[in-house]
């Protein structure tokens, strides 16, 4: 499909986006850190979407999207596929507006994120850790009930919500060098990257990501898309094929990828935990980890970082911090 056949989101999308969620959805704090500044040599401010509803960013996208559909289409309800986060988001969305939601998830998926999904009252489907079984369980329950799909990352509407997150923080922080967000799929990334775009063209997008699933840095130094690959990561939310939506928007702004690897994401992770007493998962810990290995990059300037989630596996985290020791 090219750019020209897609319904590409635009900033004017963030803009009804941020209207149409006000009702439900946190506008969560930006804060600082002394020690993390002198860490990366440079002034942060970090975007604490671990402290939205569900515990991440993907409430704004999720929001955005079931609030958007047309009444007599909402009632059939709605469908997605994901490892938790965004399906914990929808099933909260749904709940919010009162209809149907079913959740695909994958074997394997962190025990806490699949009880926040019940919790929020989502029926689960459970199928293959793969992104084709995704689809085709998707698809099969689109055909039963005629429940809507909610892409993850794909979706213009969640696009669009994600960008509400980069809205907030630049109204708050003004003007910045720099934004580092976490990238999987790309619907936080290339949201933000749209709202960057409008209202401070100056500001450079940079997207971090694990090397164990580095299909964006991949994909931007080729000029298309790698989908054939197995990611190789403990960020599980960040797992996820770049969306073609999404490379479109971070490619036209030349926005630039870096990689870390599993144990320095680890170690940013515990860092964040003990300097800015907040509890924040792999997938988001990312940004710090890449703003710590890349620290040249951003020497002397102003940098906004978006925190995406905290959904933890707590009886993970004496692996996943004896990991970061070895390192």
């Amino acid at each position: 499909m090219n750019a020209a056949a897609m319904s590409l989101p635009t900033f004017d999308d963030v803009l009804a986006a941020a209207a149409r969620i006000a009702p439900h959805a946190h506008v969560t704090p930006v804060l600082r850190s002394r020690a993390l500044d002198a860490l990366v040599g440079a002034e942060l401010h970090f975007k604490c979407e671990n402290l939205q509803r569900v515990g991440a960013f993907k409430f704004r996208g999720a929001c955005n999207a079931v609030w958007a559909l047309p009444e007599d289409v909402a009632r059939r309800g709605v469908v997605t596929h994901s490892s938790g986060n965004h399906g914990a988001a929808l099933a909260l969305a749904a709940r919010t507006r009162g209809i149907a939601c079913h959740v695909v998830v994958p074997e394997g998926a962190v025990r806490s994120k699949l009880a926040a999904i019940e919790g929020y009252g989502a029926a689960l489907h459970f199928c293959a850790p793969n992104i084709a079984a995704r689809e085709a369980a998707c698809a099969q329950l689109q055909a039963q009930t005629g429940a809507s799909l909610v892409h993850p990352y794909a979706d213009p509407q969640v696009i669009a919500g994600q960008g509400t997150a980069a809205l907030e923080l630049l109204s708050h922080a003004g003007a910045l060098d720099a934004l580092v967000v976490p990238v999987g799929g790309g619907g936080l990334a290339s949201g933000t990257t749209l709202a960057a775009a409008a209202l401070a063209p100056a500001c450079r997008v940079f997207v971090a990501e694990p090397a164990g699933a580095d299909d964006t840095a991949r994909s931007l130094a080729r000029g298309e898309r790698v989908t054939d690959f197995v990611p190789d990561t403990l960020c599980d939310g960040l797992r996820g094929t770049l969306g073609e939506q999404d490379f479109v928007i971070l490619r036209a702004h030349g926005v630039e990828a870096l990689t870390v690897t599993d144990a320095e994401t680890v170690a940013a992770m515990r860092l964040l935990w003990t300097r800015l007493k907040l509890v924040v998962e792999p997938s988001s810990a990312v940004v710090l980890a890449a703003l710590h290995k890349h620290r040249e990059r951003f020497a002397g300037q102003r940098v906004g970082v978006i925190l995406s989630g905290g959904n933890v596996d707590l009886d993970a985290l004496p692996a996943l911090f004896a990991l970061a020791a070895e390192e």
